[in-house]
């Protein structure tokens, strides 16, 4: 059986396994478990989870200049461990984020094997697809293409035959991360190659704390208006903070 590669919910602290409410995407405010993994095949300049891939020795831009202790920031357990921890939750729903959870496919295969009762979205950045045996257990995904702005190229981060498979796939949410107002170019541009109907598109303000959310939100919102898109909130921020574990 495969090992799963965790972040931690501190320096050296426990693994990210913890119940809260969904913040964001369409089932925002739902009770779930959370499972955060650690790896990330991209490197956005804005990510608020760098603790998850962004290590010594990596020179991948971040706007926080430190990086993370990998050994103080990873561990690494068995998926009857991490069952056991979610399912003592006793939460019907389990979101699965990371860094990019997919990376480890065949881990989260023998981990959902585990948990046969339970609804499962997965949050994605759209660069890989799950093996029949992992994707025939997602009940969700919630897929994230990362625009100019993350300061990924293009032809890393926005994968044509991938974006293909998440388009048709009704299961698939696509959520966007707006930083201005001229990102919205990149997402109809998105939309129209890809024909993504409008009501599986949020649009998302960038942001780790409630002022900047609500400002960027005040040009957001008459977007989505405009467009037919839907408006995501970042419930954990408001509620918690830009902080691990919730």
């Amino acid at each position: 059986m495969s090992r799963l590669v965790l972040a931690t919910d501190a320096p050296g602290g426990n693994a990210e396994i913890f119940a809260s409410l969904q913040g964001e995407g369409p089932s925002s405010g739902v009770p779930v478990a959370f499972l955060r993994l650690s790896r990330c095949n991209l490197a956005c300049v804005w990510c608020d989870t760098a603790y998850t891939w962004h290590f010594e020795g990596d020179e991948r831009p971040h706007r926080s200049e430190p990086t993370f202790a990998r050994k103080a920031n990873q561990v690494t357990l068995d998926p009857t461990e991490v069952a056991e921890r979610i399912a003592a939750f006793g939460q019907s729903r389990l979101v699965i984020t990371g860094g990019e959870p997919l990376l480890q496919a065949p881990a989260l295969a023998d981990l959902l094997d585990l948990l046969p009762d339970i609804a499962v979205e997965v949050e994605t950045n759209g660069t890989t697809v799950a093996p029949p045996r992992l994707d025939i257990r997602i009940d969700q995904y919630n897929v994230s293409p990362k625009l100019a702005h993350s300061g990924n190229p293009a032809e890393l981060a926005l994968l044509p035959e991938r974006l293909d498979f998440y388009a048709t796939d009704p299961r698939a949410f696509f959520k966007f991360v707006v930083a201005e107002a001229g990102d919205l170019d990149e997402v109809l541009a998105l939309r129209a190659r890809y024909r993504i109907p409008a009501g599986r598109i949020f649009l998302m303000a960038e942001g780790t704390d409630s002022a900047s959310l609500r400002a960027r939100q005040q040009w957001l919102a008459p977007l989505c208006l405009e467009h037919g898109f839907r408006m995501s909130d970042r419930l954990h921020i408001h509620l918690y903070g830009d902080t691990r574990g919730t």
